[in-house]
């Protein structure tokens, strides 16, 4: 499919509302980039993603069939993407970009940004203790719904799942313009955290960019795909970092920029 293919939902003409924003607790001023300039380069990255069908089209010889971009026309449904315009310390420019979550059961993918957190902590954080969830879990399997022993089993559940939430979100370091560090319940805005908040495209470049030196000038996300099951997203649009789980922590990311 090509970017705003017939049928599509038409791509937005001006997008004041794109703007990557949030607001910042340590200097009480919301930080706002602006999306124009990174629209041109995500319609030209769609169309890369168009034209080879996979995402590691960096990559010479045969593609990871985990990398195709078929799955996200399909069951799996899409995925958001982004770029980030950046200004190097010698005053060039340079993208970066971003995919969300996970691709194809993978964190990290040559020629994109990674995670905010050490891949080898996570994985191995998330091993141990998931393998002991499932293993509460097929000791339920046959119980009666009310029986003392099932309640026992789910709570012990919960408190797992609970516990790999707070263990998992302490990996994740989060670095803004002023050179401050925190991880992700210190930096996030909004009381709990849902899960996937720091995992989608705006934190990862904002977050990379802050760690190489780099000067964000804009910014930018698109959808691509099947749209999702509660239709609020479509194929080849634009749309501004989510409310629930970027925005609580661009404002911290974003702060020291102007300077």
């Amino acid at each position: 499919m090509r970017p705003g293919a017939a049928g599509d939902p038409p791509l937005p003409v001006s997008a004041p509302d794109l703007a990557c924003a949030g607001f910042c607790r340590d200097c009480g001023r919301e930080h706002r980039l602006p999306a124009d300039e990174a629209r041109q380069h995500c319609l030209e990255l769609m169309a890369l993603l168009a034209r080879h069908g996979r995402i590691d089209f960096t990559r010479p010889g045969v593609a990871e069939p985990r990398f195709s971009t078929a799955p996200l026309f399909g069951p799996d449904r899409g995925k958001m993407f982004g770029v980030l315009v950046c200004r190097r310390p010698d005053g060039s420019r340079t993208l970066l970009r971003a995919f969300s979550g996970q691709y194809g059961g993978a964190w990290e993918v040559a020629g994109w940004v990674g995670p905010l957190f050490p891949v080898p902590a996570f994985n191995a954080v998330s091993r141990d203790t998931e393998q002991r969830i499932k293993a509460l879990g097929r000791q339920m399997e046959g119980l009666a719904k009310d029986s003392p022993r099932r309640r026992e089993l789910a709570a012990r559940r919960r408190a797992l799942s609970r516990r790999l939430m707070r263990e998992l979100h302490g990996l994740y370091t989060l670095v803004n313009f002023r050179g401050r560090s925190r991880n992700l319940a210190r930096a996030f805005l909004a009381p709990g955290i849902p899960t996937g908040a720091g995992d989608c495209c705006a934190p990862k470049l904002l977050n990379h960019a802050a760690r190489h030196q780099l000067v964000p000038l804009s910014l930018a996300e698109f959808y691509w795909g099947r749209e999702n099951r509660s239709r609020t997203r479509f194929h080849s649009c634009f749309y501004p970092p989510c409310s629930s789980k970027c925005r609580p922590l661009l404002g911290f990311l974003l702060c020291g920029l102007e300077e």
